[in-house]
């Protein structure tokens, strides 16, 4: 039986299948995304919250199509600012972890903080690399000596 199933399910169904696969999950990512603007969303208050929500569970074609159409511009924007106040809280922390806020040691004293950070597991790998040129391109060595670049 299982070597009539490829004939039974032709190549174009099988390429349909898939497409309808594949857009059921846009679809639950477009819907958990909108959802997940509804409640990060400052400027609603409770209520409003309260009936974007429902209006997108209950009717969640139409919800999300009209979701999309009156606050399709401002979720990017919420996104984006989103986006940038958590790089300045991770900067600030950087900063305040690392000493570099008043400058008192050298760079290599901060580097090496830096280290024991990484090597805790406080920071990540691409959040050491990030501080580190912070730190390298505030006060370190960057300066151009004037040499001509070798060939």
């Amino acid at each position: 039986m299982g070597t009539y199933l490829a004939y039974d399910y032709p190549l174009l169904s099988a390429f349909w299948t898939m497409l309808w696969f594949f857009l059921w999950i846009l679809w639950f990512i477009l819907l958990f995304r909108i959802i997940w603007d509804i409640f990060r969303d400052d400027a609603l208050g409770g209520w409003g919250k309260a009936g974007w929500l429902i209006f997108v569970i209950i009717l969640p074609f139409l919800g999300v199509l009209i979701y999309v159409i009156a606050r399709g511009k401002t979720m990017g924007e919420r996104e984006i600012k989103h986006a940038r106040r958590k790089q300045e809280e991770f900067d600030s922390y950087i900063r305040d972890t690392a000493g570099g806020g008043g400058r008192g040691g050298s760079s290599a004293d901060e580097l090496h903080r830096l280290s024991e950070l990484k090597a805790r597991g406080d920071i990540t790998e691409e959040e050491f690399r990030r501080a580190k040129e912070m730190v390298l391109g505030d006060g370190g060595p960057a300066a151009d000596t004037g040499a001509a670049p070798r060939p």
